[in-house]
């Protein structure tokens, strides 16, 4: 239970940040997710492995660093956690939010974006936090979280920039139960961010060859 209230309390202030920065027109707004996701990375990490995300979870699945009987109920909790900071968001700024790909790029270019960063970002995730060689390293919240800060800032534009499953699920569906939109994007945000998982894990083997 420790380790699902750990998901679930950095998945609700990921996302949390997210709206609010975007709503709120926060200046460098990647650095603020970036910021937001390393803080959560360090004060969780000794417990649950600070995941926050459920093609994370499933790249430490695949690369044989968690065991598979736990995938479903951390995906659980990263989900609960982003649709209660999606309401929240709402009572906070009286309205609502949801990732979305640009409409002056293709959408292959958007599926390209989702699919590399999350890849970069679970590869990272990979090599320094469950890597034999960079273990008991301090270093690994601030990689994790400027790994999204770099994401954000670079391909944000393009795909919506979720890099994640639970925020482009949970925001989306707030979203769309106040009547502001629908789920047509959530391909998008499961399909591209899992895709892009799996190679990290697939990656990460031959690299601890």
């Amino acid at each position: 239970m420790r380790k699902l209230l750990t998901e679930f309390i950095g998945t609700f202030f990921l996302v949390l940040t997210i709206g609010l920065a975007v709503l709120g027109g926060a200046p460098m707004a990647p650095l603020v997710i970036g910021a937001a996701l390393m803080v959560m990375v360090y004060m969780g990490g000794h417990v649950s492995g600070a995941h926050y995300n459920p093609a994370v979870s499933l790249a430490l699945v695949v690369a044989g660093k968690m065991e598979a009987k736990e995938l479903v109920p951390y995906w659980l909790a990263q989900l609960v956690g982003a649709t209660a900071a999606g309401f929240v968001v709402k009572v906070i700024m009286a309205k609502t939010f949801a990732p979305a790909p640009s409409e002056a790029h293709s959408a292959l270019a958007a599926w390209l974006v989702e699919i590399l960063y999350t890849f970069a970002l679970a590869l990272v995730v990979l090599n320094v936090a469950t890597a034999k060689k960079t273990e008991g390293n301090s270093y690994y919240g601030l990689a994790i979280g400027f790994t999204i800060a770099a994401a954000a800032a670079a391909g944000g534009g393009i795909s919506g920039g979720a890099f994640n499953p639970a925020v482009g699920t949970g925001p989306t569906i707030v979203h769309a139960l106040y009547g502001a939109g629908g789920y047509g994007h959530l391909p998008l945000y499961w399909l591209g961010p899992l895709l892009g998982g799996v190679l990290a894990a697939l990656v990460f083997k031959l690299q601890e060859e």
